[in-house]
């Protein structure tokens, strides 16, 4: 078999999907360092800088005079800082379990908008696939603490967050219809993601950086940034060379790299039936999809 018949849109969905599980475990080694709200702007610095080292290669100048600079920049607007923000608000009002088994529902959210923008068609088997990786990647979330009461507008938050991820693949795929080049995708949005982070941070307490000291967690945090820099990569060129519907479910298995991850290399992690459940439920729900594509 040729190598170039390796690059599918499969293959570089699962790369990214593994990539960025690695990078969640990297920067969680830096926040035994503290620094957690400055490590979120070191990971972005991490991943802009590795696209514009990249960017001699690839960086040509008609690029600047497209349509998808105005589609990747305005997805750097909201992704990942506004994403992210939602997210960290639904653990406060929802927990961890309730907010992490609704964000899990991104790739229905990336069906419905891939199929409304891009005109792409969901099939049976990809149906069936989908929801089955939804609900595995639900279960493998589930953890025992839990909020009694919250009020039910906060559900909107980590269900707003999964639909913000949804659409940011939908308007990445828009973009490299007119500029099929994932790395300038991911230069554009993260430059964007950069500037409003370093706005944001700054504006919020600038104490955080007087008072800031060097420590090896910030090179976790950066070295995580460039990881998943490269996950992005992967995404991007996956969505490039295939379908949002077919990608996006595909690389929300991560949470499955992480806990691997996190039992064979950080031994932070336990195997239990609901987790050796979830990750039956995966392998079908992988294959439809693989089939489809």
């Amino acid at each position: 078999m040729d190598a170039i018949d390796l690059i599918t849109p499969t293959t570089l969905a699962f790369c990214s999907a593994f990539l960025f599980a690695v990078s969640v475990q990297v920067q969680n080694l830096g926040l035994k360092y503290g620094h957690n709200r400055l490590g979120a702007l070191i990971s972005i610095l991490g991943s802009t800088v590795f696209y514009w080292l990249l960017s001699p290669l690839f960086l040509q100048t008609w690029y600047w005079m497209t349509s998808a600079v105005l589609v990747f920049a305005v997805l750097g607007l909201f992704r990942p800082f506004l994403s992210a923000n939602f997210a960290l608000a639904g653990v406060r009002y929802l927990g961890p379990t309730l907010t992490s088994t609704l964000a899990s529902t991104s790739p229905l959210f990336a069906a419905v908008f891939a199929i409304l923008i891009l005109g792409e068609s969901l099939t049976l088997a990809v149906l069936i696939g989908t929801l089955t990786i939804v609900i595995a990647v639900g279960m493998l979330t589930q953890r025992r603490e839990t909020k009694d009461s919250w009020p039910a507008w906060a559900l909107l938050l980590p269900i707003g967050a999964a639909a913000i991820r949804a659409l940011g693949h939908a308007m990445t795929k828009l973009g490299l219809n007119t500029v099929p080049d994932p790395l300038f995708a991911g230069l554009v949005s993260y430059t964007v993601s950069l500037a409003i982070a370093l706005i944001a941070m700054f504006s919020r307490d600038q104490r955080i950086y007087r008072d800031a000291k060097w420590s090896p967690g910030l090179l976790w945090f950066f070295a995580g940034g460039v990881i998943n820099g490269i996950s992005i990569w992967s995404l991007n060129t996956a969505l490039n060379l295939g379908s949002v519907i077919t990608v996006v479910p595909i690389v929300a298995l991560s949470p499955i790299f992480t806990f691997l991850l996190g039992f064979l290399i950080f031994r932070r992690e336990t195997f239990t039936f609901r987790i050796i459940l979830a990750m039956l439920l995966v392998v079908p729900g992988v294959i439809l999809i693989a089939i489809a594509g």
